[in-house]
């Protein structure tokens, strides 16, 4: 798939006494971050998932460390205690709410069906408060040249105006998305600061629209398509046949090998068509970033991401055969022979059963592993080397501003509503 590259219609051209924009350098090193990760994965074997807590301080730590601005690195100062204390005083807080869901919800399903969907909602809507939070916590613990970035305003504010625009999107079928994500990113960014730097987010939801209306399109047209290929199929054998089934059969068959080929092509298409999606999304939304006269030009290349989003399937299809068959051998060998009589259940010796889970734990571990690698590491490491900083002269001798310092809650929240975040 090619690249498509678009201009920062907000960017305005360089003026003479403007100094030259800053490339954003990634200096980490790849072999590092995947020891630590590895590492870590075994250490979350061992610990009931407890150490992900310093997993995740220490890929930050190495994210932040590793990307270079002007000479000089970002910083981490959070810590893994604070990400566990914060886990469990939000546990405290849903831990109730979680067991009333349970008990109302089974109740209320018997009474009428969907009753219990409001809880859901709820839990849905308040997720978008713990992204606020979380956000707003690690910016706190984030600095450059010794001075903390911070953020301020209201998680609630924000979760009532997520829900107002998911309603929307929902109704648009995702047409909405765009100016969602304008609105939402701008309210965030007027409540971003760098010392007495203010931040802002100018991009429009219309300029995103445009590069990235055509995948839309193109991911609701093709199961569409797909569906009405089938269908027009399946009456071509019907208007067809001449009472001996022969032809139904034939087109059975060919419908079937239709769809089979249609979900072939759709493993090939909907990874390109994301890779597309997030790289318009990343240049729109780094174009769009203001804090005080500094912004940001992203010349980030469409064809580096899908490459690293196939290479994560590969590992992963991989995987999953290399446990396909390391399962079968493992029955094979430990004398696992299915039902012994029609209709009965297998009896799963004791050593099939360990050498199953051994091979389950070892193919998400690996997996597990593998996604750290791709999706956070490696996407970061494209992004940020596509990054140039323009007027980074603004950042000169910032004076600091007062601010409260927030808790790892927010954190907690997100991590006990599994939400997934960096």
């Amino acid at each position: 798939m090619s690249d498509i590259s678009f201009a920062d219609d907000h960017v305005a051209a360089r003026s003479p006494t403007e100094a030259a924009p800053v490339p954003v350098l990634f200096t980490g090193d790849n072999g590092a971050f995947r020891r630590l990760v590895t590492r870590g994965a075994l250490l979350e074997l061992v610990t009931a998932g407890f150490y992900r807590f310093w997993l995740a301080t220490n890929m930050r730590r190495y994210l932040w460390s590793s990307t270079v601005i002007g000479g000089d690195a970002l910083e981490y100062v959070g810590t893994a205690r604070e990400l566990l204390f914060g886990f469990f005083f939000a546990l405290a807080i849903l831990a109730p709410v979680y067991i009333a869901y349970i008990v109302v919800g089974f109740e209320a399903e018997r009474q009428k069906a969907f009753a219990s969907l409001p809880l859901g909602l709820f839990f849905v809507a308040f997720g978008q408060f713990a992204i606020y939070r979380a956000r707003r916590y690690r910016l706190n613990r984030s600095g450059w040249r010794g001075l903390r970035f911070g953020m301020g305003g209201s998680g609630l504010a924000y979760m009532f105006r997520a829900i107002g625009w998911g309603l929307l999107i929902a109704l648009t079928l995702g047409l909405a998305l765009p100016w969602a994500e304008a609105a939402l990113e701008r309210y965030k960014m007027r409540h971003t600061y760098y010392g007495a730097l203010e931040g802002d987010f100018v991009g429009r939801g219309g300029d995103f629209f445009k590069r990235g209306w055509w995948i839309w399109t193109v991911s609701l047209a093709y199961p569409i398509l797909l569906y009405l290929l089938a269908r027009s199929s399946q009456h071509a054998g019907v208007s067809a046949g001449d009472g001996s089934g022969r032809t139904m059969v034939n087109n059975s068959n060919a419908t079937g090998l239709l769809v089979t080929l249609g979900v072939i092509v759709a493993f090939l298409l909907y990874p390109s068509l994301y890779a597309a999606f997030k790289g318009a999304q990343w240049r729109w939304w780094l174009g769009g970033l203001r804090l005080g006269g500094i912004r940001l030009e992203s010349k980030l290349e469409t064809t580096k991401l899908l490459t690293n989003y196939y290479a994560l399937f590969a590992i992963v299809v991989g995987v999953t055969l290399v446990a396909i068959v390391l399962a079968i051998v493992a029955a094979r060998i430990t004398g696992f022979q299915g039902a012994v009589a029609p209709g009965a259940a297998p009896h799963i010796p004791i050593g099939t059963m360990t050498a199953w889970i051994g091979v389950y734990v070892a193919t998400f571990l690996a997996i597990g592993v593998a996604s750290r690698i791709f999706l956070t590491q490696r996407v970061w490491k494209i992004v940020a080397s596509s990054v140039r900083v323009h007027g980074l002269e603004a950042a000169e001798d910032v004076a600091t501003r007062a601010s409260v310092a927030p808790s790892a809650i927010g954190e907690g929240f997100a991590d006990s509503l599994d939400i997934v975040g960096f």
